[in-house]
């Protein structure tokens, strides 16, 4: 084996190992959003359903800082192999498109992953991703008064809305059709566990898809009444799907998809292919 082989070897190593951390930290943050959103839909909690309500769980507990400097890192990971990706290809995909999205996925994280590291520093006083102590809701809503405030503003952020409404729509459709099955080794994966892992996927993505979608609905609210405070947050976005006709149930729902996106990540970590 050439020293260049060896080098290669090396690296694909290094970032499978940092793409596996991400998706466990991922899938810790998913699964405790969804048992917070649980406990909103049976109207026993009050903490916020979302990364910055996730990470405050995650401090209260015993050796909570170093988890939260352990959830850190592997979003730090995460960062690292999504930016792997839009530099050398994802599992021999090579297009452009795919690169792009890499690449913008990098960023996300490495976003999370400072706001975490904040938000650990501060020993859980800090914000996560959001804005102070109103998290995801408040970082939305600044965010979309910032937005309108520009020229064009107002079609600035309906574009917006309508993108990630639509990118919530494409998650849930592409989980239907089970195009996730396409990024995971399923010959690896033993007869039993092939069917259990497809309905998780399903579940967890249409869960996630919807919630991305309603949120970029909200978002295309704001723009068309021109008033930022129609904004929502994924805390706020779980909160109004228990107003809605079907009432708490629906919450409950997604709920258990958010869960289930959880453990879908972890068996990422362990059967994608990298």
């Amino acid at each position: 084996m050439s020293a260049v082989e060896a080098d290669t070897g090396v690296r694909d190593r290094t970032t499978t190992a940092a793409g596996r951390a991400g998706f466990v930290a991922r899938g810790v943050l998913y699964v405790l959003v969804g048992a917070l959103a649980l406990q909103i839909a049976f109207g026993s909690g009050g903490e916020q359903a979302d990364r910055q309500g996730a990470l405050h769980q995650v401090a209260a507990r015993p050796f909570g800082a170093a988890m939260l400097w352990a959830l850190a890192a592997g979003l730090a990971g995460m960062a690292l192999w999504r930016a792997s990706t839009a530099v050398l290809g994802e599992a021999g995909r090579k297009e452009t498109g795919s690169r792009v999205l890499s690449a913008g996925r990098a960023v996300f994280y490495a976003s999370v992953c400072w706001g975490t590291a904040a938000y650990a520093a501060g020993s859980g006083g800090g914000s996560a991703g959001g804005s102070g102590s109103g998290g995801s809701d408040e970082a939305s809503r600044d965010w979309t008064a910032t937005a309108l405030g520009w020229p064009a503003g107002r079609w600035l952020v309906g574009a917006a809305g309508l993108t990630l409404a639509g990118i919530g729509t494409a998650i849930a459709v592409r989980a239907v059709q089970r195009r996730f099955l396409r990024k995971l080794r399923t010959d690896a994966m033993p007869p039993r566990v092939r069917p259990a892992v497809t309905g998780v996927g399903m579940a967890g993505n249409v869960a996630r898809g919807t919630v991305y979608a309603a949120a970029g609905a909200f978002v295309v609210v704001a723009a068309v009444r021109f008033d930022p405070g129609q904004a929502k947050g994924m805390d706020d976005t779980l909160r109004s799907l228990a107003g809605s006709a079907a009432g708490p149930w629906l919450l409950a729902a997604v709920a258990v998809g958010l869960v289930l996106y959880g453990v879908f990540s972890f068996v990422s970590a362990r059967w994608r292919r990298f």
